[in-house]
Parts: structure tokens; C-alpha cells; sequence
């Protein structure tokens, strides 16, 4: 009796073992996946809005192959196959979005779920609604090429690695400037016509970018004062790579820039260009970077 009862309670515990082993196999065949929409700002006094709706967001799938078929047998709804590629579908849900409000650092979370864990190259963001809206309140609806039938395609470089059982977090980083060209005279209210939608965004690895923020400020009266509209520009080997411009109170944030050394001119009008060379970008951090200007 003793034997078959030690027998019996070795079977039951080696069974729980073996389960949570499994069980464990399949955590490690998943790993959760992020994705925030930001904005490189638009300096256009006369816009108020530029609102889009994101209704789908999908993710190529180009690693471990056989771990994707695999998911795709055992959740079809979240996986599909398209011309021999991998997609997996992060979101079916509307999000609206004003562009403008994303700006020094703010973002709007668009996905946040558990995927097949591999690499991903490709990013499809699905939108519609798009319009923009002027100060004095005259919206115009603009036509998408093709957001809505096949998606915005923005590549992932380099690849975004999802481990199993950690996460990885994505930025896109919607450039307004360049996505909304205004028709006619963009510099005067009454004569702009109408925009264009050509969108043009950015996909950044968190795991290997990082972030630049700081004040720019002037001396009044022996204290530092905020300087709102200042425009950072930010250069890698002489080539611009975005730019930004400093809110109500000279703070200025930009994130996903890959590490590495860059070059940041900050300039407005009526005062000196203040220029700063080799400020490292390292992965996974922030850089502060202060500037103080002149007047002319």
C-alpha cells in the first residue's frame, strides 16, 4: 500500500512538473509588443488640427517561421498570410488622433498585446478620416492614396527583436510637416486652398534609440526665462535628421533618435544660432542637452 501510494503521489508531481514545463515553453514562444504614435511638430501658426483615425495596425512577422505557423494554427483570428509573408494584426479598433497634441515627448499608445516572439521588419497603420482644421475654423477632408485599402508601410531599421516572455516597445513618429502640404499660399489664412496627404513616418526600436530633451532659455533681469518657438535641428554626419521647436516654457523633447553622435543647431529669429557638436545618443536613455540665446 505504501509503494502504491508513494507511486501515485510521484506520478501526480512529475505530471505538474512536465505541465508547468509547457506551460513555461509556451510563455517563451510569446512576447508583448508596444506601439505609441508621437509627432515631429509642425511649426504652422495657422493650423489647429491635423486629425486622423487609425483603424488597423499589422506587423510583419520575418523570424522563426515555423514559430509563426505555429501561432497561426493556434489563434488564426490575430495571424494571416499574405503573398508567403507573416502578418500579424495588433489592433481593429478606431483610434482618433490630433497629431498636433503629440508633441515633446507625448505619445498616444496605439498597440500594447502579445505576439509570436521573432523578429519584425514592417509596420501597416491603417487610417482614414483624415482632415485638417485652420485657426479660423475652415476644415478640409483630405483624400488617403491608399491608408485605407492596403496601409501606410513604414520599415522597422534595424529589425524589431520581441523575445519571449519580455517586451519591446516601438515609436512612430508621424511627421506632420512633411504628411500635410497645404495648397496655395501656406503663409497666408485666406489664401490656402485646401492639403495634400502624403504621410510620411518613422519607425524607431526603443531598444536601440534614444531620447534628447532640454530647456532653451534667455536672461531677463539675472533669471533664466523660457524661450517658446525655438527650432533644434538635429544633424547626423551634416544630414538633417528632424527637428523640433521649444513649447510655452523653452522645453523641447525628441525620441527614437538611433545612438549614436549628432550636431544640434538651435536658432529663432532676433537671436544668435547656438551650435552644439558630437552630443551622444546612447540607447535606452536620455541625453539633456540646455541651451541658453542671445539676442542679435
Amino acid at each position: 500500500m505504501k509503494f502504491n501510494f508513494f507511486s501515485i503521489v510521484l506520478v501526480a508531481f512529475s505530471t505538474f512538473i512536465i505541465g508547468c514545463s509547457d506551460n513555461n515553453d509556451n510563455k517563451n514562444d510569446f512576447g508583448r509588443l508596444t506601439v505609441n504614435l508621437t509627432d515631429a511638430p509642425f511649426p504652422h501658426d495657422l493650423v489647429a488640427e491635423a486629425n486622423v483615425t487609425v483603424f488597423k495596425v499589422e506587423a510583419r512577422y520575418k523570424g522563426g517561421l515555423e514559430l509563426g505557423a505555429q501561432a497561426i494554427d493556434s489563434n488564426p483570428a490575430t495571424m494571416k498570410t499574405e503573398q508567403g509573408n507573416h502578418f500579424v494584426i495588433l489592433m481593429e479598433e478606431e483610434v482618433q488622433v490630433n497629431l498636433l497634441d503629440l508633441t515633446n515627448g507625448i505619445t498616444k499608445n496605439l498597440v500594447d498585446t502579445e505576439v509570436p516572439a521573432g523578429y519584425y521588419d514592417l509596420i501597416r497603420v491603417y487610417v482614414r478620416g483624415v482632415n485638417v482644421v485652420l485657426t479660423n475654423g475652415t476644415t478640409y477632408d483630405l483624400k488617403v492614396p491608399s491608408g485605407a485599402q492596403s496601409g501606410i508601410k513604414i520599415f522597422i531599421k534595424p529589425g524589431l527583436e520581441v523575445k519571449g516572455g519580455l517586451s519591446a516597445d516601438l515609436l512612430l513618429d508621424f511627421d506632420v510637416s512633411s504628411s500635410f502640404v497645404a495648397k496655395g499660399n501656406s503663409e497666408d489664412l485666406n489664401n490656402i486652398t485646401g492639403f495634400n496627404f502624403k504621410p510620411v513616418i518613422k519607425a524607431s526600436n526603443l531598444s536601440t534609440a534614444g531620447t534628447l530633451m532640454g530647456v532653451i532659455s534667455e536672461i531677463k533681469d539675472d533669471a533664466a526665462v523660457g524661450v517658446e518657438g525655438a527650432q533644434v535641428a538635429i544633424f547626423a554626419a551634416d544630414t538633417l535628421n528632424t527637428t523640433t521647436f521649444s513649447d510655452v516654457a523653452g522645453s523641447y523633447m525628441i525620441m527614437g533618435l538611433d545612438a549614436g553622435s549628432y550636431t544640434i543647431e538651435v536658432e529663432k529669429e532676433a537671436y544668435l544660432k547656438q551650435t552644439t557638436q558630437e552630443v551622444q545618443i546612447n540607447a535606452g536613455n536620455k541625453t539633456v542637452k540646455d541651451f541658453e540665446l542671445v539676442l542679435e
